[in-house]
C-alpha cells in the first residue's frame, strides 16, 4: 500500500492556510517534508507532517506557542519513555493554563471596572436627561386680564 503525500496546494486547502503560513511552519522546524523535481523544489508532505500540521492548529488554538508546540511535537518524534513525554506536555499545559488563569482573574477586574463605569455613566445620564426634561407647566392661575 502506497503511502499518502500531500502537496502544500492541498494542505492549504484542507487547512484553510496559505502556502505561506505552511513554508513559515517548515522553516521554524514543525513541519520537514521531503523534497522532489529538479532541484529538490517540490515540496512532498507525508501522513505524518500531516499530523504535526493538525497537532500545530491545535496547540495554536490552545494559544501555546509555536516553540512550545515543537517541544511537544518533538517529544513524540523521539525513542523516549511515552511517560516521560506525557509529563513534559503536562507541565507544558500547567504552565499555559497557570498563566490562561491569571488573565482571566486580570480580564474579570477589567470587566468589573468597566460595569462600574457603564452603572456610573447611565446614572449621570439619567440625571441629566431629568433636568433636561421639560417641566410640566403649572396650571395658569390669571390669563391674561382674567382674574381667578
Amino acid at each position: 500500500m502506497p503511502h499518502q503525500t500531500f502537496t502544500i496546494s492541498e494542505l492549504a486547502r484542507e487547512f484553510d492556510l496559505t502556502t505561506r503560513a505552511i513554508r513559515f511552519y517548515e522553516d521554524k522546524g514543525l513541519l520537514a517534508p521531503a523534497r522532489s523535481g529538479v532541484g529538490g523544489l517540490q515540496r512532498v508532505y507525508t501522513a505524518r507532517d500531516r499530523a504535526r500540521l493538525t497537532l500545530t492548529l491545535r496547540a495554536k488554538r490552545l494559544g501555546l506557542s509555536l516553540s512550545e508546540a515543537k517541544d511537544i511535537l518533538d517529544l513524540y518524534d523521539s525513542p523516549r519513555d511515552t511517560a516521560a513525554q506525557l509529563e513534559k506536555f503536562l507541565v507544558v499545559l500547567g504552565a499555559h493554563r497557570a498563566q490562561l488563569e491569571a488573565q482571566a482573574v486580570e480580564l474579570e477586574a477589567n470587566l468589573a471596572e468597566v460595569r462600574a463605569q457603564e452603572k456610573q455613566a447611565r446614572a449621570v445620564l439619567a440625571r441629566a436627561r431629568q433636568k433636561a426634561a421639560p417641566t410640566p407647566a403649572a396650571p395658569e392661575r390669571q390669563r391674561k386680564g382674567k382674574p381667578a
